[in-house]
């Protein structure tokens, strides 16, 4: 992540090389923000349970949209094992869905951004956008450009400047 802050050798930052870095900041990380909303949409996780009695689906979320019981073993189970097969399965497979979204967001350091919020859609899209936006706002500002856009944390409530 880029250090806006940071000054050049003689104590003064170079206005257009730090517009560029946050540019390519926000660039960079918004591609990877559409990637993981395209993965939100279309994404699909399946896992079959260690004997094979049944199948999980999930979608890009995490969240389960299919369960099938692959054969008729599943009524031999003594229910306690049967409750316990569906959870070790619903464990494991929404464990593999949150670990590609993980790996969407790989080397994201962004400052105030809950990504662990983000992926199990407890934090919104376009509240990580103001965060990483927030930065860049304040470098604005002190340039003495005032740029007029929201800036929200990564709890979705905006932050006053100042």
């Amino acid at each position: 992540m880029t250090d806006w802050k940071a000054a050049e050798p003689g104590g003064v930052q170079d206005p257009s090389k730090a517009l560029d870095e946050a540019l390519a900041s926000f660039q960079q990380e918004a591609k990877k923000l559409g990637e993981l909303t395209k993965l939100w949409q279309e994404g699909e996780t399946t896992v079959r349970a260690k004997d094979h009695s049944l199948e999980m689906t999930f979608d890009g979320r995490g969240e389960l949209t299919g369960l099938t019981f692959n054969s008729s073993k599943y009524r031999k189970l003594p229910p306690a094992q049967l409750a316990s097969v569906i959870l070790e399965t619903y464990r494991a497979g929404r464990a593999k869905a949150m670990q590609e979204a993980s790996k969407v967001m790989a080397g994201s350091e962004i400052p105030g951004v809950d990504f662990d919020g983000l992926l199990t859609g407890k934090v919104k899209p376009d509240e990580v956008i103001g965060s990483l936006m927030a930065p860049m706002k304040e470098m604005f500002d002190s340039f003495g450009l005032d740029l007029d856009f929201p800036i929200t944390d990564g709890d979705g409530k905006e932050r006053r400047r100042g």
